[in-house]
């Protein structure tokens, strides 16, 4: 079984899934996991881990820089 490492942290299932697509496109395999302990019930958008198999890291994270735009990555201070 391959061990699955964390590659980034998506504020929204929405964020998660656009990586997602990222990854795959770039022939990445990729899993989301809910960051936080979240209620069933509850509806609110939990952040997202997103999870890459660790051999694949480094390309995931290639993958991710070239194709997201520069003020996607910095963050309202």
């Amino acid at each position: 079984m391959t061990a699955f490492v964390q590659v980034a942290l998506a504020e929204t299932v929405a964020e998660a899934e656009e990586i997602e697509e990222i990854l795959r496109a770039a022939g990445i395999e990729v899993e989301l996991e809910t960051a936080v302990d979240h209620h069933p019930s509850e509806t609110e958008d939990a952040p997202q881990k997103v999870l890459v198999p660790e051999s694949e890291l480094e390309a995931a994270r290639d993958a991710i820089e070239a194709m997201t735009e520069p003020d996607d990555l910095i963050e309202d201070a």
